[in-house]
């Protein structure tokens, strides 16, 4: 699994790993102008912890061969899948968050489990569309497909979290696309979504449906529930081209942005950097992005290219989501922001997902594997 007869690292993807290097670097930096206001040091701490155990992660991926991730596939589905139903019957967080989403393993120590399933399921999911892409345009195969990808999604809404489902639809139906499924079974899909739109309104919760009430609507409710939306806003709209300056943000150091160090975020910088910072982030993101597609489409096999697309669908949503919350042209689901966002299990499942690639690509490029 790990022996390497030939290390050549000529091929390396330095550009990926240096482009996630410097958004760690950057998520630390505004995580501590962030939190300045909360006098707490755990927040840096904890995310810098974070980071530096998921670069150790990244090492050992890029040593191993990704095959051996296609060969557990199905413990990893299974396990995906108990995560879930352990979140169903003992999870917490509802109150606070509105959803059933973290595990507490001892009083101080919780995850998301979401956050390792999105990548637990885009493995198996891209080994499971190996195993039948053959057949994978035939009536009965693409059901057994889809039924193998949309049963963990079942389970997300039923605590009920519609930010994080939609994630997952979001990067199936990439790795769907890739895999070329018929266009007429992708306008059947569609079809079917938007037929069902009146059905799932009526089953969002009222919280929900207020922050859709209120992204169409901005200035209807800006005393409550869109508060925060209006608040990130105003921070934003402040910094200008250049910023107010690191830690100078009257917004964020005065804690008028509600979750300024998670799901807002990106308020945080366009307030103290600016148009710039910000432009500067973004940039960031299309690095990276460019990189895991690039790796995909010179992948020898379709696991390996329906990890990497999947990955960088995943990722993608994210960060079109989270700046779209936060500046009026989505509503706000609590889609934290990748490699910026405040959380620990978020840091270490996009570090995991950066060191498959990285595998990905070195796979291609002539490493030679063998037991």
């Amino acid at each position: 699994m790990f022996n390497l007869k030939k290390k050549s690292f000529k091929k390396f993807d330095f550009l990926l790993l240096f482009s996630v290097i410097a958004l760690c670097v950057f998520g630390l930096i505004m995580i501590k102008s962030a939190t300045l206001s909360f006098d707490n040091p755990k927040y840096v701490k904890t995310q810098a912890i974070a980071t530096i155990l998921g670069f150790f992660i990244i090492l050992i991926l890029v040593l191993m061969d990704y095959q051996f991730l296609g060969k557990l596939y199905i413990p990893i589905y299974v396990v995906c899948n108990l995560l879930l139903l352990a979140v169903l019957v003992v999870g917490v967080g509802d109150e606070q968050w509105g959803a059933k989403s973290w595990l507490y393993i001892t009083k101080s120590f919780g995850f998301q489990p979401s956050e390792f399933v999105k990548i637990g399921l885009i493995i198996s999911l891209a080994k499971y569309i190996d195993i039948n892409k053959e057949h994978i345009n035939e009536p009965f195969t693409l059901l057994k497909v889809l039924a193998f990808a949309f049963l963990p999604v079942v389970l997300i809404l039923k605590q009920p979290d519609a930010g994080t489902a939609m994630v997952f639809v979001f990067f199936i139906a990439a790795m769907l696309f890739v895999a070329e499924v018929k266009w007429k079974y992708i306008g059947m899909a569609i079809g079917a979504g938007l037929a069902s739109l009146p059905v799932l309104w009526f089953k969002l919760d009222k919280y929900q449906r207020e922050r859709i009430f209120n992204f169409l609507e901005p200035e209807r409710d800006i005393s409550n529930t869109g508060y925060q939306a209006m608040q990130g806003k105003i921070a934003i709209g402040s910094g200008k081209v250049f910023g107010r300056g690191l830690t100078q943000g009257v917004y964020t150091q005065y804690n008028y942005i509600p979750a300024k160090h998670t799901d807002f975020i990106f308020a945080v910088v366009a307030e103290e950097l600016g148009f710039i910072g910000g432009v500067v982030l973004i940039f960031l993101y299309f690095i990276m992005l460019q990189r895991f597609i690039k790796i995909a489409k010179n992948s020898t096999d379709m696991f390996g290219s329906c990890m990497c697309i999947g990955m960088a669908a995943m990722f993608l949503f994210h960060i079109w989501e989270n700046i779209g919350m936060t500046i009026g042209l989505m509503p706000i689901t609590g889609i934290p922001l990748p490699f910026m966002s405040y959380g620990g299990t978020f840091q270490l499942a996009n570090m995991i997902c950066v060191g498959i690639a990285l595998s990905v690509g070195l796979h291609k490029e002539g490493l030679s594997f063998e037991k």
